[in-house]
């Protein structure tokens, strides 16, 4: 095991910050139950009990490196609707691809803060950034919701589509290599959603 140096505990919220990059690291190598407040403070630098005066205990370290997750995550769904046009179903098309390209580039934490596992639901940065996330989902949809539908609606459906897209092609991939010539891209799946969702098709019965 890495000893810690004990140096002075910092207050600027950088031994915050180097907490949660360790614990990010630790998530990568051995998942979520490996995490440990000890093995953080180590690969930080820090004293065992360090980890104590930010996070209280495991779950407040499982919350912050969640709270990380969900900033990320909104971050690659805005870098691409950032470049999209204004045609809402490009805008969708972007978060779709955006949702996409972090469960592609952070996939340890892609899944876990889609784990279903308890985090502290009183912390600001997880409420605040989860929130956001589905904020940037429910503001594309909004102008495809026909009238007199429910929004959530389409924001489930959107939701569960990517979603899933994104999880089965990790996991099936992962476990079957050959998947890869024969598994399809996300555009062709996205055009039937686009099909469904012009206003000449968006009944209401």
């Amino acid at each position: 095991m890495m000893k810690a140096s004990h140096a002075p505990r910092k207050r600027d919220g950088s031994l915050r910050t180097a907490l949660v990059d360790a614990g990010v690291d630790l998530l990568r190598m051995r998942g979520p139950d490996g995490l440990s407040l000890r093995e953080c403070a180590a690969m930080a630098g820090v004293s065992h009990a360090a980890p104590g005066y930010h996070f209280k205990n495991l779950m407040g370290l499982s919350t912050a490196i969640a709270a990380r997750g969900f900033m990320l995550f909104c971050e690659a769904m805005l870098k691409r609707l950032d470049k999209a046009g204004p045609q809402p179903l490009d805008r969708l098309t972007a978060i779709c691809h955006g949702y996409l390209d972090y469960a592609s580039e952070q996939p340890d934490l892609f899944l876990f803060i889609f784990s279903g596992q308890t985090f502290n639901e009183d912390d600001n940065d997880i409420c605040m950034w989860s929130n956001r996330a589905y904020d940037i989902l429910s503001e594309v949809c909004a102008p495809l919701v026909p009238e007199g539908s429910s929004g959530r609606e389409i924001e489930i459906l959107v939701w569960s589509l990517v979603h899933g897209y994104a999880h089965l092609s990790m996991t099936r991939k992962k476990k079957n290599p050959q998947l890869e010539d024969e598994w399809p891209d996300l555009d062709p799946l996205l055009i039937h959603l686009k099909k469904a969702l012009q206003p000449g098709n968006r009944k209401v019965s």
